[in-house]
């Protein structure tokens, strides 16, 4: 018998017919969103949560604790439901009431964390209290997505090979955002080993320095840290990085619903400005065949990237004009082509915030 679970995976890949001439670029976007969680981190969180039931880590009537901004607790929520575990997650003030309301319907405790850490951002302060919980609670687990191997895995194992099999191989680069280095981590290591002529492009927002640089206050959801995680191994991997305005990735947004009927969130926003500079700067040799990750669904943020008020408050053009989006795109510059010189690595992090991978790595069973 067939369970919700069973359906996460094979998602389809479309191609771009309206904002771009199909004749002459070829942008596909592989839709994240068809998971039954909603988004990409459905992968990850189940590959995790199976890896830990198998290695003992997790047992029945056991307790999920993890800090997620939404997707990933979303994703185990949803796993706790139909596997009949307990869930905590730990959100911060940014994390949409529409993820806030997700998490709850599938019953997870949500705990909003509203301590700033050093860099002005919650991501340490909630880690901090995760870990801390996992401690306190018997018969718990910590999936510690920012610093599990088991992240970039599940994408290595699953997300990169099927998308190289729908292409029949035929790909020149992928675009990926950034977030907790999963997806880059997984994709590059795959495409190096497998397939080392397509091109990793990464995206992060400006603001994070996930690859150094300047850190300040951004809006793009479900994207950057202020360290390099650990789950980019190895920063040689990735041919060129690019910081994505949160302006830039909005508009984007809005005009894929408005001409593609695609509803996508704000890192898939990002992911495609950065796409469609690709492209043009190709265009004139051979038609390039570049595929962006679609992360989720847009319909998590109607009330903010896809609501008037909410962008015009900030101070952000609402214009849905595909020209103007397209002389925004072909200004963008690469931020990196060499991101080893720019790693963020803080390898004293993990030990600073106790990240239970590092008892998992050395195949101790902790809870």
């Amino acid at each position: 018998m067939i369970t919700i679970l069973d359906t996460v995976g094979l998602s389809p890949l479309v191609q771009l017919r309206n904002l771009v001439d199909s004749d002459r670029y070829d942008i596909r976007l592989k839709l994240e969103r068809t998971n039954p969680g909603g988004s990409i981190k459905d992968r990850p969180a189940l590959y995790i949560v199976k890896e830990a039931e198998r290695r003992g880590w997790l047992r029945p009537g056991g307790t999920i604790i993890e800090s997620s901004s939404g997707n990933f607790g979303i994703s185990l929520a949803m796993i706790g439901a139909a596997r009949g575990y307990r869930v905590i997650i730990l959100v911060d003030p940014k994390t949409t009431p529409t993820n806030l309301a997700l998490l709850k319907a599938y019953g997870a405790e949500v705990i909003v964390v509203t301590e700033q850490d050093d860099s002005g951002s919650y991501h340490k302060t909630r880690i901090a209290l995760a870990n801390k919980l996992h401690r306190e609670i018997t018969n718990s687990f910590r999936p510690d997505q920012c610093f599990n191997p088991l992240n970039g895995e599940a994408h290595y194992n699953g997300t990169a090979q099927e998308l190289f099999e729908q292409c029949g191989g035929e790909l020149d680069a992928v675009v990926l955002t950034v977030s907790t280095g999963g997806q880059v981590g997984g994709f590059s290591r795959f495409f190096r080993e497998h397939a080392p002529h397509v091109k990793v492009v990464a995206v992060d927002a400006v603001g994070s320095t996930i690859f150094g640089g300047q850190a300040h206050s951004y809006l793009l959801p479900g994207m950057g840290l202020s360290w390099t995680p650990s789950n980019i191994d190895d920063l040689n991997r990735i041919d060129e990085v690019y910081k994505a305005p949160d302006e830039d990735s909005f508009m984007m947004c809005r005009m894929m619903a408005k001409h593609e009927g695609i509803m996508c969130g704000g890192s898939t926003g990002a992911g495609m400005v950065v796409s469609l500079k690709l492209a043009l700067q190709g265009e004139g040799s051979r038609k390039q065949r570049i595929v962006c990750i679609a992360s989720d669904n847009g319909e998590r943020y109607l009330s903010t990237i896809y609501n008037d008020e909410w962008m015009q408050e900030r101070n952000l053009d609402t214009t849905l004009n595909p020209s103007h989006l397209l002389e925004r795109s072909a200004r963008l510059t690469p931020y990196s082509i060499n991101p080893i010189e720019t790693a963020n690595y803080k390898p004293e992090l993990e030990y600073m915030l106790d990240s239970p991978s590092r008892q998992y790595i050395a195949g101790e069973a902790v809870g």
